[in-house]
């Protein structure tokens, strides 16, 4: 298991800060990460008490050290109510948000997202524990996440995989910077996505543009990606983007909220879908009165509820 590394700020080396992204990170002179944010880690659980959803952890790969919690109804787990080994549901290999530098496959936050949505969908989920920058800036996330998408497809994977999933209903999706990644490898499900440009557009101000987090992290994140903020990896509609008439599956799910930072990205990327002549299904999901990410920080409100449900519709129908 992966972990996040913190360290307590001291006067020491207070002045020796050498990048930060206020109430985030801070990234000192000695290569020492300090993580403002993120919740705490939790174990997998054989049958989760409220849920009543099994999880366990599973490495993929060694080197590099990728692994991932592997989610299932304990009822399909276990054969139970007249479950034959025929029965096979949707798999959702899924990417956890927090700006490709915080956050985790095993912590609370996403657990227990995750828990819900399995709880409520018939489906088998593959939570992908990826590397972090800035200690391994990216690609190397992109490059994680897609070794584990193949991981998913091989002999090798966990039992889980081909006694109970469907691989003829596999879907790719995440979170904020997961939405990003699940754009890059596939563009199956988008969830919040965290696009950005070096330009604002709708409701983002044009003043400071380039003072705000979204400039910070990608500088932090990527610092030596070609073309900056107008790179095809978090500006899918850059002048070197790739048509999106070529995305490579068959319906697409975006979701957002009212106010989201990223809302008028998020809705600027389902217009362009929908107009480059793909041949796919693209739907909109706007939630109202909503933050960026809130289904995942507040997971038992209505609204949040209500997105889940949708979520679940879209990947079993």
């Amino acid at each position: 298991m992966a972990s996040i590394s913190t360290v307590a700020t001291t006067a020491t080396n207070s002045n020796m800060i050498t990048m930060e992204i206020p109430n985030f990170v801070r990234v000192y002179k000695d290569g020492t990460v300090e993580r403002l944010q993120g919740s705490p880690f939790v174990p997998p659980t054989l049958e989760d008490p409220t849920t009543k959803v099994s999880s366990k952890d599973v490495i993929i790969s060694n080197n590099p050290p990728i692994s991932a919690r592997v989610y299932l109804q304990n009822r399909i787990r276990s054969q139970e109510e007249g479950l034959d080994n025929n029965h096979k549901v949707p798999i959702l290999v899924y990417f956890h948000g927090g700006g490709f530098f915080f956050e985790s496959a095993f912590s609370q936050l996403h657990h227990n997202y995750l828990n819900m949505l399995v709880s409520v969908a018939d489906i088998l989920v593959v939570s992908v524990e990826y590397r972090l920058a800035p200690e391994t800036p990216l690609p190397a996330a992109y490059h994680d996440c897609w070794e584990a998408l193949k991981w998913v497809a091989t002999d090798n994977t966990d039992p889980w995989l081909p006694k109970h999933g469907d691989f003829n209903r596999v879907f790719i999706g995440g979170d904020s910077a997961g939405g990003n990644i699940a754009h890059n490898i596939a563009m199956r499900i988008v969830s919040h996505p965290y696009f950005f440009g070096s330009k604002a557009i709708g409701c983002e101000a044009v003043a400071g543009h380039e003072e705000s987090s979204g400039f910070r992290t990608w500088e932090m994140v990527h610092p030596s990606c070609p073309g900056g903020l107008d790179n095809p990896l978090i500006n899918p509609l850059g002048s070197e983007a790739p048509s999106l008439s070529g995305l490579g599956c068959w319906k697409v799910l975006v979701c957002t909220a009212e106010r989201d930072v990223m809302r008028d990205r998020a809705v600027w990327y389902y217009e362009r879908v929908k107009k480059s002549g793909w041949e796919g299904e693209v739907e909109l999901y706007q939630v109202e009165g909503e933050e960026h990410v809130f289904h995942i920080y507040n997971p038992r409100t209505q609204n949040a509820h209500k997105m889940l449900k949708r979520f679940a519709d879209f990947l079993l129908h």
